[in-house]
């Protein structure tokens, strides 16, 4: 089995689940199973005593990511469960998400988020549905799109500390209207630079939390 967590800017990161709502066209895990010679891609999930038992033997962090090659919130039971232990050792805990989990589950899971996650990082990637769905390519179609901005905005009206993320790659006129949507939505945005080769991409996305 691929491990389950890895270390990286003095973080330390929780893979649960190569599941995703989207499909995007720049996938990072098209050009690579991992990142720095670390296997990410799983055989299978881990079970929520698998991840904890993982973190334990990592030894000591402050922080602790969701993040691994699939969307955390698929396995939201799991997900809330590791992160209670997490907050029961003293970490601060970090989503990194698509925003599409009270899709996923049918209903809104920002409550339950509420006293496990400390920050949540939303993928932006558009500035409009129609732009997001071609790229992104949600099973949940045009519905996405507003979801994530919902979702958002609910993450920081519940206290949680909330950045919206955008690629650079996108261009400056892109960059522009999703700032605007940004500030109109009361929702911070932060810029990644982007690298055109995969497993240095890959590396770019996760530091620059």
């Amino acid at each position: 089995m691929a491990n389950i967590v890895y270390e990286f800017g003095g973080k330390l990161y929780v893979n649960l689940t190569n599941r995703c709502s989207n499909d995007c066209v720049f996938c990072l895990r098209r050009g690579a199973r991992g990142i720095g010679g670390t296997e990410l891609w799983l055989d299978r999930e881990p079970s929520a005593k698998e991840a904890t038992e993982a973190i334990e033997a990592a030894g000591s962090f402050e922080d602790l990511v969701f993040c691994g090659f699939g969307e955390p919130t698929e396995r939201l039971d799991t997900l809330k469960e590791v992160a209670r232990f997490a907050k029961n050792r003293g970490m601060r805990t970090r989503l990194d998400t698509n925003g599409q989990g009270s899709l996923v589950h049918g209903r809104d899971i920002v409550p339950e988020l509420v006293g496990l996650i400390d920050g949540v990082s939303v993928s932006l990637n558009a500035s409009n549905a129609e732009t997001y769905q071609r790229l992104c390519r949600s099973r949940f179609g045009l519905d996405a799109y507003p979801e994530i901005l919902r979702f958002a905005r609910a993450c920081r009206d519940a206290g949680i500390d909330t950045v919206m993320s955008l690629v650079d790659s996108v261009g400056a006129d892109e960059i522009a209207r999703c700032r605007r949507l940004c500030e109109e939505n009361g929702l911070p945005l932060k810029i990644r630079a982007y690298i055109s080769d995969a497993r240095a991409e890959t590396e770019t996305r996760l530091k620059s939390e």
